[in-house]
């Protein structure tokens, strides 16, 4: 633990607010991570599926944790923000193991961490977030620890039930050591008001296309937007209509309107370099 990987992680608690929420188009590698820089963020996360593409693996634990780590090194080497990863279930069989792999996340220099429930049990979960925090503690690192349950993204139970469920767990979460929540699958007004009322934590939602706007958001008390991997989704499509144009007409106008070489080179350099 370092000075400046501290003063990141209280920085990072810090921009977590109810009605002001903060901003996180996900990135996956240096160059992404440095765009979205540039943009105006005020931290930068990573989304699991974007790395996991990156590195030759679908999302859902198939990809190698080290190389994992490896990548939210490099992002949190570009740039001088707080970096969150999304580590999905932590990589790991047990709750020692998630512990075993927050420590080694920490020694990248990332101040937070998402961690998802999937299909587990509850109480499993929460000791996974548990084994998370003792981790982070042990290191004497504030790690934003964001606790999340899919009960919502994959549909889980009874449709009647599922918010009493995603509470549930939620709250066993933050009892658990998390110091946010986050619930991917929620576009609904009236649900995601009532995760704000019910949960002690700040609350994080995934948002694309159909979702409610960062200023709606903002109302409704949401303390964090994530667009996961929809900025990788647009990147890779740009990817494939234009290698399409090429091999099928010969032709090159979908790389109009592409970054400079030298806006590029630029990005790229080391600071101060």
């Amino acid at each position: 633990m370092t000075a400046q990987q501290q003063a990141r992680a209280r920085l990072l608690r810090e921009l977590h607010r109810p009605g002001e929420p903060l901003v996180l188009a996900n990135v996956w590698d240096a160059a992404s991570a440095r765009l979205v820089a540039a943009a105006g963020a005020r931290a930068v996360a990573t989304a699991s599926a974007s790395v996991s593409w990156t590195l030759g693996s679908p999302d859902g634990d198939a990809a190698d944790r080290e190389e994992v780590l490896a990548q939210t090194a490099l992002i949190v080497r570009a740039v001088g923000l707080p970096v969150t990863a999304d580590l999905e279930s932590g990589f790991a069989e047990t709750a020692a193991g998630v512990g075993e792999t927050v420590g080694a996340l920490l020694a990248t220099g990332a101040v937070g961490v998402n961690l998802e429930d999937g299909r587990r049990p509850a109480a499993e979960a929460a000791d996974r977030i548990a084994a998370a925090r003792a981790a982070a503690d042990a290191a004497g690192v504030d790690l934003f620890v964001n606790g999340r349950t899919d009960v919502f993204l994959l549909g889980l139970g009874d449709p009647e039930g599922r918010l009493d469920e995603a509470v549930t767990r939620l709250r066993a979460y933050v009892e658990a050591g998390a110091d946010g929540v986050f619930v991917p699958g929620v576009a609904d007004p009236e649900v995601i008001a009532a995760l704000v009322r019910a949960v002690p934590a700040p609350l994080n939602v995934l948002a694309g296309p159909g979702s409610p706007s960062v200023p709606e958001l903002a109302r409704l008390g949401v303390a964090r937007v994530s667009l996961g991997p929809g900025l990788a989704r647009a990147a890779y499509a740009a990817v494939r209509r234009a290698a399409a144009e090429v091999y099928a007409d010969g032709t090159y106008t979908a790389l109009d309107g592409g970054l400079g070489y030298q806006e590029l080179q630029e990005l790229s350099a080391p600071a101060g370099g």
